[in-house]
């Protein structure tokens, strides 16, 4: 099982970011797609959510608005839009994949290696 994250970059505040993360070795459209974060000396963090079919989705407090989680089943790939970049989304963003619906960090059994954002003032 692969899970390849890209699109990461140095950004400037106010700017937009899409992360693209290529799924293999797993039959994608059964699972649940997370991305997650991991800002320098800080615990990861739940980021956004989405089901299966895409029907459902779910978001931290802290990126409802900003953030945009989709998926493209047919491609075997799940995107997260970051627009109105803060500086305070600066981390490391994984991409992640679960059996079931879930937000916990520790239910997701497929993780990918990351991509940096960096987001400058």
């Amino acid at each position: 099982v692969q899970l390849q994250a890209s699109g990461g970059g140095l950004m400037e505040a106010g700017g937009s970011l899409r992360l693209s993360c290529a799924v293999s070795g797993l039959t994608f459209s059964r699972y649940t797609m997370g991305w997650f974060r991991q800002a320098p000396g800080k615990e990861r963090e739940f980021v956004a959510a989405i089901k299966w079919s895409g029907g459902w989705t779910y978001y931290a407090d802290s990126v409802k608005g900003r953030f945009t989680i989709s998926r493209d089943n047919a491609k075997n790939t799940v995107y997260l839009q970051i627009n109105s970049l803060k500086p305070e989304d600066t981390a490391v963003y994984y991409c992640a994949a679960a059996s079931w619906v879930t937000v916990e960090g520790s239910e997701y059994g497929y993780w990918g290696q990351g991509t940096q954002v960096t987001v400058s003032s």
